[in-house]
Parts: C-alpha cells; sequence; structure tokens
C-alpha cells in the first residue's frame, strides 16, 4: 500500500471507536397513549431508553401484547458486537502500519461480512420478538404480528413504529467507504508503479 492508502485505513480504524460512544440504531414508539413518543437506543454493548423510563415503558407494552422482555443482559449480541468492533479496529490498525495490501483487503470483506451479517441477525432479532407471543397475554389479536420495521415506519395497533440507523451505524458506513476508498487508491497507486516500470 502507498501512504494515502495507509493513512485512510488507518483514519477507517481509528474512526470505529466511535461507536463504542454513540447508539447504533434508534426504534421509537408513538401513540394517543404516548404522545411525546417512547424511544430504544441499541449500542454496541447494549440496549437503553431514550429517555430515562422508555426502555420499561417499552416493556410494560411488550407485555400486554405478549412480546418477551427486552433484556440486554440475555442478548449474546451485546457481547459479541464489542469484540467484532475492537477486533477490525486492531485489523485495520496492523494493515496501516505494515502497508499489506492482503489485510485491507481481509479488512474491507470482513467489514462486509459482518455488516450484512448483523443486518440480517438484527432482523431475525426483530422478527423473533414480534412473532413468538405469549398466547396468555392480556391483548391477543389473531395472525396479527408485532415485529417493528428493519428500516423505515410501520403502524402496529395503534402505535407508530420507526426504525432508524443512528450516529453509530453512520460512523460505520464511512469507515467501510474510506476502507475501500483505501482499496480503490491502492490498486491505483500499484497500476502507476508497474505502467512507469514498463516505460522505463
Amino acid at each position: 500500500m502507498n501512504l494515502i492508502s495507509r493513512g485512510l485505513l488507518a483514519l477507517a480504524s481509528l474512526l470505529l471507536i466511535g461507536v463504542f460512544f454513540v447508539p447504533l440504531w434508534k426504534i421509537t414508539l408513538t401513540a394517543p397513549q404516548y404522545p411525546e413518543g417512547l424511544g430504544m437506543l441499541i449500542w454496541v454493548n447494549d440496549i437503553t431508553g431514550e429517555k430515562p423510563h422508555d426502555l420499561y415503558n417499552i416493556n410494560l407494552l411488550n407485555h400486554y401484547i405478549g412480546m418477551k422482555y427486552i433484556e440486554p443482559e440475555k442478548i449474546p449480541e451485546l457481547k459479541v458486537m464489542p469484540i467484532i468492533f475492537g477486533f477490525m479496529v486492531i485489523l485495520g490498525l496492523i494493515g496501516a502500519v505494515t502497508g499489506k495490501r492482503k489485510i485491507l483487503k481481509v479488512w474491507v470483506l470482513l467489514f462486509v461480512v459482518f455488516g450484512v451479517l448483523g443486518i440480517i441477525d438484527f432482523y431475525r432479532w426483530e422478527y423473533d420478538y414480534g412473532h413468538n407471543l405469549d398466547p396468555n397475554a392480556p391483548l391477543k389479536i389473531p395472525g396479527l404480528a408485532y415485529q417493528p420495521p428493519l428500516i423505515g415506519c410501520k403502524t402496529l395497533l395503534n402505535m407508530q413504529a420507526c426504525s432508524w440507523p443512528d450516529t453509530g451505524a453512520y460512523i460505520a458506513v464511512v469507515s467501510l467507504v474510506l476502507g475501500v476508498l483505501a482499496l480503490v487508491v491502492s490498486r491505483l497507486g500499484e497500476r502507476t508503479t508497474s505502467y512507469e516500470a514498463v516505460q522505463t
């Protein structure tokens, strides 16, 4: 890798540290009984309410319609994601220091794979919470599921559920773009060097 590629990879890797300090995703619920809305923030290692009692109130609603309680300490992904992001930071920095393009290629490939698997797993998690309902719930409507949207908004009974990426997800996207750019610059640099060698 040339110096520019190594700098881009280092920047991409260091930028990923930011996901540990901001939410990755946000789900909001609005309804007549909650006009100010309820917000749930998904972090790399935790799930919290946007406001102090939001997660508690969301769990109350979940219980009423038969959905499982959202208990962050019981969600294995919240233990795995910090390891994955930490690994990507370290691997990227190793690639930037050593200048090995193979490490850059692996970094970009793993980033894409982890991203796709993460989205699939998030959808599966939402599906399970929205479809695997308690048959003894106070409110039962045959055939109705309460799965929130993966992205966008959806009406569930008298509630509007919206799911959107938050700051951490945008940081991850920018990091990936920088990594891909580093790969492109590295490839162009290699072609230029090869061309100059042929000319001489």
